[in-house]
């Protein structure tokens, strides 16, 4: 039977990431199998996951899946002792309107798999006031249960004592206090955290947090709080359909942001994945039916992608024949040009007639919900696509023909419709998954 916990917080950037790569590290050095999971959409984290574990980190999202789509994510956690949830933002943050199960907070992950949370909290500039933080979200909402606390960054030995003094009052266990250690930081980049496959020393930053997290918190304690659970393996699986056969997908540091369990679902269904480098001037393979370009940090690289003649060509020549879409940084790739955020205008593939900027950066969060009004690689006209959008880049020009109707998760519709042209087609969102 394995061991679920949801390591949450009231906040982002209190230091979720690194307290849950640490416990999985700690635990596995001990010989035990952790399982990780993200709750949202954060396509980054679940890398770092799979560095720490050696396992497979899957994203399960209670606004874009159903809960038959969730228990078949996490029933892979079958085997092992432990599982660990790791969420997104503050506990209860999610948007305003429920989508297909929830609101996407981790909470509502939390209630459903009836795993208890360990909050990590950040005292830095108070101390009391913690306690009452914490007890607020222990009482926020029936269902959520609270295990206990991780105090992270605390100041000195009195800042912990006055701290853990208020939480043992308002009846809440802290499992262990963290000083202040920066070698354990993880890097930041504009979208959130460098990802990992970026960093050499990722298993000694990982090694590192697990030495510094095992001195500091009773791990025993945080294993005993966990829950007892079997999971069923669900029938009923991700409603995500392969956009081919056989799927040139490109893969580097430039289009690297794709959710495992989209790349999972297409292999599940019997689709071979094809991958290439567009930075090492590669052409999607001739043998392909379709080819899909990720997001990533094309704007980092689009000197290189504008150079390279023989990927460009190759796409080209994909095109004029086969089905080719780009997801965000994909998108802006397959379109007419970007300029980057020195200024610098670089010409892209052409296929489209989207033009971005990040000289004019502008943030554009949130998830969608696309209603497609002409079909794209795996789904038909009419097909309502579940996804998240997050960049900071500008339409300076987007004429071609609209691919979908798009609304944010109010309602409300959204001027990046993504684009059609041919064989092309092109959205700023990340899809997650289709409603039923």
């Amino acid at each position: 039977m394995a061991a679920g916990l949801v390591i949450s917080a009231p906040a982002s950037g209190v230091g979720k990431t690194t307290l849950t790569l640490a416990l999985a590290r700690a635990w596995r050095n001990r010989g035990l199998n952790v399982q990780c999971f993200k709750s949202g959409p954060d396509y980054i984290d679940p890398a770092f996951h799979a560095a720490a574990t050696g396992r497979a980190s899957v994203n399960v999202d209670s606004w874009a899946m159903d809960g038959a789509a969730i228990m078949h994510l996490v029933s892979r956690g079958v085997d092992a002792d432990v599982v660990l949830a790791e969420g997104s933002m503050g506990l209860f943050d999610g948007v305003a309107a429920r989508g297909v199960s929830g609101t996407g907070a981790t909470a509502d992950i939390a209630q459903m798999l009836g795993w208890p949370v360990v909050l990590v909290i950040d005292p830095s500039g108070q101390a009391q006031t913690a306690a009452a933080i914490a007890a607020g979200l222990r009482d926020y909402r029936a269902g959520v249960r609270i295990a206990g606390v991780v105090l992270n960054r605390v100041a000195s030995p009195r800042h912990e004592d006055l701290v853990r003094r208020a939480l043992s009052d308002a009846g809440i266990a802290v499992f262990g206090a963290l000083p202040r250690h920066a070698e354990i930081s993880l890097p930041k980049r504009h979208l959130g955290l460098v990802q990992a496959e970026e960093q050499a020393e990722i298993g000694k930053l990982i090694d590192e947090a697990a030495r510094f997290v095992a001195e500091h918190v009773d791990l025993d304690a945080v294993l005993r709080s966990a829950a007892g659970w079997s999971p069923q393996p669900a029938a009923n699986g991700l409603n995500v359909a392969p956009p081919g056969q056989r799927i040139a997908l490109a893969r580097d540091a430039a289009f690297s942001f794709v959710y495992p369990h989209m790349l999972e679902a297409w292999r599940a269904a019997g689709a071979e994945i094809l991958p290439f480098s567009p930075l090492a001037d590669e052409a999607p393979d001739a043998s392909a039916d379709v080819c899909w370009l990720p997001g990533g940090y094309p704007e980092l690289h689009a000197g290189k992608i504008a150079a390279h003649a023989r990927f460009r060509s190759g796409l080209r020549a994909f095109a004029d024949t086969r089905p080719v879409h780009g997801e965000c940084g994909g998108y802006m790739v397959l379109g007419a040009a970007l300029t980057d955020a020195d200024g610098v205008r670089h010409e892209m593939a052409g296929l489209l007639g989207l033009e971005t900027s990040f000289a004019k950066r502008r943030m554009h969060l949130g998830y969608r919900l696309a209603e497609l009004a002409a079909p794209m690689p795996g789904h038909r006209v009419g097909a309502r696509l579940r996804g998240h959008e997050f960049h900071y880049s500008t339409i300076l020009a987007q004429p071609d023909t609209p691919l979908a109707v798009v609304h944010d998760a109010t309602g409300a519709v959204i001027a990046e419709t993504g684009s059609r042209r041919g064989h092309a087609t092109g959205t700023f969102f990340h899809l997650i998954a289709e409603d039923r």
